[in-house]
């Protein structure tokens, strides 16, 4: 999924509103405040920002990405079993967050019913960076139900953690691993469904259906769902 490169002014305004959030939220007054304390032109601020304080939320969100799969590069994990590593994703994105009542304004604004499109593409953006990171090939209807299912596992883990007051997030922790263990459980049942005999002539015509699915190509939009072609 193609993101927008954070330009100097955005930066600069990001940087300047998160002590604002705080009190103020993702709001157009905490944007105006950072404007003004960036001291640069409204227009320029604009330009930069076209929906204000949403735009440097969701930047703050995308450069939270960023910083995980830099991380993610940096750890050397070929000893890890793959859930292990996802494990470790999830939590390198959240140890990338360094103002965690950013986070929580972020969940309240996304939450809104006009800005959930916005939040899931966020959720969605985030699985995506993380099965990338950690060399997913697939590019039928398994690159669509990964993320899917990432994105689920990631949303919960977020809400938890923002309530999360144990020492050193051990909780948090433990609910990761509750999470991807629960989802273990999903792709095994799932399994002996499709191999069940009794079940083939369900699994078989669906899994034809499925076949037509395709992942988004390279110059696609970043724009859901992606393009469908008919099964051979």
């Amino acid at each position: 999924m193609t993101k927008t490169a954070i330009t100097s002014d955005k930066a600069k305004l990001l940087d300047a509103i998160l002590p604002h959030v705080a009190f103020d939220g993702w709001s157009p007054a905490a944007f105006k405040m950072a404007v003004s304390d960036v001291g640069i032109p409204d227009a320029e601020a604009k330009a930069s920002c076209p929906r204000g304080a949403v735009d440097l939320a969701i930047a703050f969100h995308q450069q939270g990405d960023a910083a995980m799969v830099a991380g993610l590069m940096a750890t050397d994990m070929s000893e890890l079993r793959f859930r292990d590593k996802v494990a470790t994703a999830i939590r390198l994105r959240l140890s990338a967050v360094d103002d965690k009542e950013a986070v929580r304004r972020g969940t309240t604004l996304f939450a809104m019913p006009h800005m959930a499109a916005d939040g899931a593409k966020l959720i969605w953006g985030t699985a995506d960076a993380i099965w990338n990171a950690l060399g997913d090939t697939s590019r039928d209807v398994n690159w669509y139900s990964k993320r899917m299912t990432l994105s689920a596992v990631y949303a919960s883990v977020v809400l938890y953690w923002l309530g999360d007051d144990s020492l050193d997030g051990q909780a948090t922790d433990a609910f990761i691993d509750r999470r991807i263990d629960d989802v273990m459980k999903f792709e095994k049942v799932k399994a002996q469904v499709n191999a069940s005999p009794l079940l083939k002539p369900f699994t078989g015509s669906l899994g034809k259906i499925l076949s037509g699915v395709r992942a988004p190509a390279g110059s696609v939009p970043d724009d859901l769902p992606g393009v469908w072609k008919d099964p051979q």
